[in-house]
């Protein structure tokens, strides 16, 4: 009978993720002494004799959410094309499966993460020839049950409570409150 895994803790699972991601920097080779394929663009062609391609990826912890952020610079008639979001959505969907891959490589424990909608893309002209592309992607990471989701309010409402909550903290609330010395008033 297969003995049941652990469930892996909060640091556990956040310290596998961004190792993995570390693990992904351009010229990383496997243990076989390959070069490391992730699925980007800058694996294309070879080295030397193609221009270089600029992109890669770095993830960010939001919560019990991860987000992936890739950025790449690219032709301008890459981006007319009527598939350049789709070619965005398969570029994350390679990060994952290298993330996924390089995690259980890691820590040997498998990892899930459920994507939340559709990435974000933003282009930015850099010349007539060239483009900036900067993406982003929200995934659910699995098995992050501690982790209390980022509130939905806005900044100003959970402003609002902090500020209320330090405000009711007084003497008839607080039994430890002691009375200011310079207060020389007589009590109301």
């Amino acid at each position: 009978m297969a003995k049941k895994q652990e469930a892996a803790s909060v640091s556990d699972i956040v310290s596998g993720l961004a190792q993995a991601a570390a693990n992904a920097y351009d010229g990383a080779y496997t243990e076989d002494g390959e070069l490391l394929e992730i699925g980007l663009k800058r694996e294309e062609g070879d080295p030397i004799t193609d221009s270089r391609i600029m992109d890669g990826f770095k993830v960010k912890f939001h919560g019990d959410k991860l987000v992936v952020l890739y950025h790449s610079e690219l032709p301008i008639k890459e981006v007319h094309n009527n598939n350049f979001v789709n070619d965005v959505e398969s570029i994350f969907s390679d990060i994952t499966k290298f993330l996924r891959k390089e995690y259980k490589s890691v820590t040997g424990n498998s990892l899930t993460l459920t994507s939340q909608g559709d990435a974000q893309v933003l282009l930015q002209n850099m010349s007539n020839i060239r483009t900036w592309c900067q993406a982003n992607k929200t995934y659910k990471i699995g098995g992050l049950n501690e982790v209390e989701p980022v509130s939905a309010g806005t900044p100003k409402d959970r402003l609002d409570k902090a500020i209320e909550k330090f405000l009711s903290i007084g003497k008839d609330k607080y039994s430890g409150a002691k009375k200011p010395t310079n207060i020389t008033r007589k009590n109301d």
